[in-house]
């Protein structure tokens, strides 16, 4: 039988996955009303937002499993993986998929997920070492 620690991989693809899920979604449903590329100011605040969003929910599965430095890089990889992947065909059919955003959105929102997933990969990189509380 896994340990409750063994899941913490598990757990972290589910959270990355419902993450990219709900994104996805509300960029098909609304992304009209928040996505505005021509806009600087607009498009700064949602980069900057990004940082707290993605590292207290980076940081909170961190905590939840009580990961060590090693472990937190994994579990931040894997949180990233599925968003990467599926990312991949959301840009290639961008148009198809986001048909209440301009073709032309297409770079910046690419750019806007690479930094996403780069912020989670940094929280994972940059965690302070974990004392242990026994």
């Amino acid at each position: 039988m896994k340990t409750h620690k063994e899941n913490y991989l598990l757990f972290s693809f589910i959270v990355g996955f419902s993450v990219w899920l709900s994104a996805t979604i509300l960029f098909r449903v609304a992304g009209q009303y928040f996505f505005i590329v021509d806009n600087p100011l607009v498009m700064v605040v949602l980069y900057i937002i990004l940082i707290p969003a993605l590292g207290l929910i980076s940081t909170s599965v961190f905590n939840k499993f009580r990961l060590d430095n090693l472990e937190s890089i994994k579990s931040a990889a894997i949180m990233v993986l599925p968003g990467m992947l599926l990312d991949t065909l959301c840009i290639q059919f961008f148009e198809n998929l986001f048909p209440n955003l301009p073709e032309t959105y297409s770079k910046t929102f690419a750019s806007w997920l690479m930094f996403a997933y780069s912020i989670v990969l940094i929280f994972g990189l940059l965690r302070k070492k974990q004392e242990n509380k026994n």
